[in-house]
Order: structure tokens, then sequence, then C-alpha cells
């Protein structure tokens, strides 16, 4: 048995605070605020929580792939998004990808991504996405959840352990909320030159898009 949420500190996000339906929909009327140089941006948003978790251990690593169908999946091997259970034993997700981060999302000037734009956190790769799915795997258990336009579709559903931690963030950007020139999708040699400003993170590019 857990601790009720109404006890638990808030850091990055609001734990009471599932579903912010108000800010998805900011984001998604102003794309161009919020993912300038379109897909690009949103992989930089994923890459920046690795980041982070690489700069907690001293080093990390991920792999971002470019799969056929336009989607994007960046896999890390942190620890986990956190995870925590209330007093009935649920499992109860940090709502990264449905609310605001509370650190950027009101303050951009705090940090900005290699490509020289803001950081607001995941809930923007989440509202500008036709769908998302997260897979979480932590020393506590392992979970995936899948979002429409940052809301989510589905519970947060147990999967079965691999022995290993990380995020996987699987998501296919909207790409009609995009200005045409922004359609092109990333090039892999692209993805790699803006990897390097985050130091102590490893990026490997799977191009699997052919042509």
């Amino acid at each position: 048995m857990g601790t009720s949420r109404s006890s638990w500190r808030n850091t990055t996000h609001d734990w009471a605070t599932d579903v912010d339906l108000g800010h998805l929909a900011g984001i998604r009327g102003n794309p161009a605020e919020f993912a300038p140089g379109g897909v690009r941006h949103l992989i930089l948003e994923v890459l920046a929580y690795a980041a982070d978790e690489a700069a907690s251990t001293g080093a990390g690593r991920c792999t971002v792939t470019l799969h056929p169908d336009g989607s994007v999946s960046v896999a890390d091997e942190g620890r986990g998004t956190d995870t925590r259970f209330d007093e009935h034993g649920r499992p109860v997700k940090k709502p990264v990808m449905a609310s605001k981060d509370l650190r950027f999302f009101d303050d951009p000037g705090t940090e900005t991504l290699p490509d020289g734009h803001p950081r607001r956190g995941m809930s923007v790769v989440a509202a500008l996405s036709e769908w998302l799915v997260h897979t979480n795997r932590r020393l506590s258990g392992s979970w995936i959840q899948r979002y429409e336009q940052g809301v989510p579709v589905s519970g947060l559903e147990t999967v079965a352990g691999d022995g290993a931690t990380g995020t996987t963030v699987h998501f296919l950007p909207d790409l009609h909320l995009f200005l045409p020139d922004l359609h092109l999708p990333p090039l892999a040699d692209d993805l790699r030159r803006l990897a390097d400003g985050r130091p102590g993170l490893v990026v490997t590019v799977d191009d699997r898009r052919g042509g």
C-alpha cells in the first residue's frame, strides 16, 4: 500500500492533475509557438528527458527510431517515469504527458533545447501527436499507456518486466498542425548534430524510413 496523492510533493508536475484539457488545447492551437521546427523539436523535447536521466547518473544511452509510417520512438535506459502507489495500492504515473511541466512551461527563459528554442515539456509532444504510446519500466513495475492528442485513451496497463528500466515514447506527429515547410521528416544527421548538445547522453539514430 502507498500513501494518499494529496501528500505527494509536486516537483516537475502536479500530481493532482491527471489531464489538463485546457493546457493541451492551448498547445494544439499554436503549434508554431510550441514546436518551432516541427518534428525535430518534438524529438528534442523527448531527448531532453533522456538527458535528464543521463545527468542524474553521469551517463546514459537512448535510441531514436524513425519509422516508415512517419512515427518516431525514443527509448532510453533511465529509471523510468516516476510512478507511485496510492493508498489503495493503485499505480499512479506522474502526469508528464497530459499536464504542464512546472519547471519550463510558463518560464521559457529557463532552458533552451539544442535547436535554440525553449523547452516546454512532454505535454507538447503528446498534444501535437495523433497518438503517443508511453512504455515505462521501473524497478517497482512496468506499464504502458496510450494517448491521442495528449489525452489518455487507455488506463495504466501493466506489462511484463524484462529486467531493465527506462522509458519508450512512440509518437506519430500530427503533421496537419504544422506549416507546410515543416512537413519534411527529420533527417538522421540533423538529429545526431542536435543531440550533441546534450552532454552525457549517447544517442543512436535508427532510420528505417528507406529511400
